[in-house]
C-alpha cells in the first residue's frame, strides 16, 4: 500500500475556508508567502522580485502583515500591489486555473500515480478544513484520511477544546494538524509548554489522537528560533511520552545539512527518538525549485535519516497539489519508488506507505482508536 502522509484539499481560496472570515483567511495567506520559495515576479513585465513587501521587518505577528492589496488570483497566483504595481507569487501550479482542490482532484492525481491513499493535512493559509476533510473520508474512506485542525496558540482555550472534541466525537476525526508558524497570528505569544497550552497537549494524549506538528524558525527565523520550539516541545513529550506525533516537512536542511549530509545536534535527536514519532520524507516542495528530479542531494538525506533513525520512522509525503508548481505529483513519488538504490525493498515499502498506514490505523478496518 502506498500512502502519502501529506496532502491537502480545500474550497475556493476566495471564501473563509473554514476560518471564522475570509480576511482572517486571506490574513492567512499573506502570513504563509512572507517566506517563500515560491517564485514571485512583476506583473508587467515578469521581472523577478520578492515578498518583502508583504511585512514589516521585525514584526512578525499579523501585526506586521502590510496593506498592499493581498488577493487570490487565478492560475496558481497569490496577488499584491506596491507602489502602483502588480506583483505575482506563483505558490500553486499554472495549470490550477481556480484556487479550489476538491477530493475528487486528489482522486485523480492519485490514480495516475499510483497511491492507494492519503492523508489530508489541514490549516492556515490551506483553510480550516476540519469539516471538509471530515467529509472526504466519509465519502471515501479507502482512499482518504482526515485531520482536524485549530487555531494553534488558542489551543488550550476552551473553545478550541470544544471544537476538538466535536472533530473526535461526531466528526469521527482522529488526528490534528498544527503549525507553529501559525502562532504569528497571535504574535507568538506563548511557547509551547506554556500553560496556557497545558489542557490541549493533555486532551490529545488522552484521546489518543495523532498530533501532525510542522515546526518553524519563527518569530527570530534562524536556528536558535527553530531550537527553541524543539525544546519546548521536548519538555511536552516529557510530560505526554505517549503523545503519538507526525512531524510534517522533512528537517530543515538550512539548518542541519548545510554540507550536504545531515547532522542533528543530540537535543533533537532526541525529540526524534520519540516514541511513537514519524518524520515526513517530503523534498521537492522545498528543493523541487532549485534541484534536479530525480533530486540526488535529497536521496542523500534519505539515507542519512535512514541511517541515524531507521527507516521504520520515515513516511513519504508529497504537499499535494502545492508540490506540482516544482514536478508532478508522480516525480514526488519516483524520486523514492523508482530511485534510492540504497533503500532495500522492505525499507521502500515502510517509507512509502506502510509505516504510514500503520500510524494512523489505515486499511485495518479501524482507525487510531483511542488509549484506555
Amino acid at each position: 500500500m502506498i500512502v502519502d502522509c501529506h496532502a491537502h484539499i480545500f474550497t475556493h481560496w476566495i471564501g473563509a475556508c473554514g476560518h471564522p472570515t475570509r480576511d482572517i483567511h486571506k490574513r492567512y495567506l499573506q502570513r504563509v508567502v512572507t517566506r517563500t520559495v515560491a517564485s514571485t515576479f512583476r506583473v508587467s513585465d515578469g521581472a523577478r522580485a520578492d515578498t518583502k513587501a508583504l511585512f514589516r521587518a521585525g514584526d512578525e505577528g499579523w501585526t506586521g502583515l502590510a496593506n498592499v492589496d493581498f488577493r487570490v488570483g487565478r492560475f496558481g497566483q497569490l496577488e499584491f500591489t506596491r507602489d502602483g504595481e502588480d506583483y505575482a507569487i506563483q505558490y500553486m501550479p499554472v495549470g490550477m486555473q481556480e484556487m479550489t482542490a476538491p477530493p475528487e482532484l486528489m482522486l485523480a492525481q492519485m490514480m495516475n500515480a499510483g497511491v492507494d491513499h492519503c492523508l489530508l493535512q489541514a490549516g492556515g493559509g490551506y483553510g480550516a478544513m476540519t469539516e471538509m476533510n471530515a467529509f472526504a473520508e466519509r465519502q471515501y474512506p479507502e482512499r482518504m484520511t482526515g485531520l482536524m485542525h485549530v487555531d494553534e496558540a488558542m489551543a488550550g482555550q476552551a473553545g478550541a477544546l470544544a471544537e476538538i472534541d466535536h472533530a473526535f466525537e461526531v466528526l469521527k476525526l482522529r488526528g490534528l494538524y498544527f503549525n507553529v508558524d501559525s502562532l504569528s497570528r497571535h504574535g507568538f505569544p506563548w511557547p509551547l509548554d506554556a500553560p496556557q497550552m497545558e489542557p490541549f497537549w493533555e486532551k490529545l494524549a488522552r484521546l489518543g489522537l495523532v498530533l501532525c506538528i510542522e515546526f518553524s524558525s519563527g518569530p527570530s527565523y534562524d536556528l536558535a528560533g527553530y531550537m527553541a520550539h524543539i525544546a519546548a516541545f521536548g519538555r511536552v513529550l516529557d510530560r505526554h511520552p505517549g503523545l503519538r506525533v507526525h512531524l510534517a516537512m522533512s528537517p530543515p536542511v538550512a539548518w542541519f545539512a548545510k554540507n550536504g549530509r545531515y547532522e542533528f545536534p543530540e537535543e533533537l535527536l532526541r525529540v526524534y527518538r520519540h516514541e511513537p514519532l514519524v518524520l515526513e520524507v517530503v523534498f521537492p516542495i522545498t528543493y523541487g525549485g532549485i534541484w534536479d528530479y530525480p533530486y540526488p542531494e535529497a536521496q542523500t538525506l534519505i539515507a542519512d535519516m535512514r541511517d541515524q533513525l531507521g527507516a521504520e520512522r520515515l513516511v513519504w509525503g508529497s504537499d499535494m497539489p502545492n508540490v506540482e508548481r516544482f514536478c508532478t505529483y508522480k516525480q514526488s513519488l519516483d524520486y523514492v519508488r523508482r530511485y534510492c538504490p540504497f533503500l532495500t525493498a522492505r525499507e521502500k515499502d515502510l517509507i512509502l506507505g506502510d509505516t504510514c498506514a500503520a500510524f494512523y490505523g489505515i486499511g485495518s478496518g479501524k482507525r487510531a482508536s483511542p488509549v484506555a
